[in-house]
């Protein structure tokens, strides 16, 4: 007997449907073959046919979810927090630093506290980039679109350098390692003191 794969299709879908509204029952499903040789699936004994063992269905109470399928868990990317921006090199440059003074230079009496900054930008800071000095905290000048900056009269004592990237919107997308410098400058209690004026 030659079931084509029309009427084959059609049969399991029967099945299923017949199988789904009697799972409760526990109906008996029979299969039989009409005049044409096409095969019938029925829950009715009466036309005869051959008994079908079906797999036992899984019923879920209405209200409740069915246990959703475990998969592996996938690995997810860190998002970057604000302070992650700033501490991290914004790209496209792979080195933002200050490069001169080097971290705890002292910056002799003779400099009266001027001072030129040199920063280390790779590659080449973008037209569109700005960038500013900070002086313990503080913007010491406008943003400019430089890697040299000169800074002075600076006061005696420890200061605390750093660069700020700024994008083309200004927004500050990244600060470099902080560098400290030692600062002396003259004292009118060293009146040997060369930059002392007479």
């Amino acid at each position: 007997m030659r079931v084509s794969p029309i009427n084959a299709a059609c049969c399991v879908l029967l099945v299923a449907l017949l199988g789904a509204a009697s799972g409760a029952q526990a109906t008996s499903i029979y299969r039989t073959t009409d005049a044409q040789g096409n095969v019938v699936f029925t829950d009715n004994p009466e036309r005869g046919g051959e008994e079908v063992e079906l797999n036992p269905l899984t019923v879920v109470p209405s209200g409740q979810r069915a246990p959703a399928p475990q998969s592996r868990p996938e690995a997810s990317a860190s998002p970057s927090s604000p302070s992650q921006a700033v501490s991290s090199p914004f790209m496209p440059y792979s080195t933002f630093r200050i490069a001169a003074p080097r971290n705890e230079e002292t910056l002799q009496t003779g400099e009266a506290g001027n001072l030129q900054v040199e920063l280390g930008i790779e590659p080449a800071l973008r037209e569109d980039h700005r960038v500013r000095l900070l002086v313990d905290g503080a913007v010491s000048q406008s943003a400019m679109h430089s890697d040299v900056f000169m800074l002075g009269n600076l006061e005696r004592g420890e200061r605390v350098l750093q660069a700020e990237l700024l994008d083309a919107s200004g927004e500050v997308r990244h600060r470099s390692a902080p560098v400290t410098l030692y600062v002396q400058r003259a004292s009118v209690n060293l009146p040997q003191n060369p930059n002392n004026p007479n």
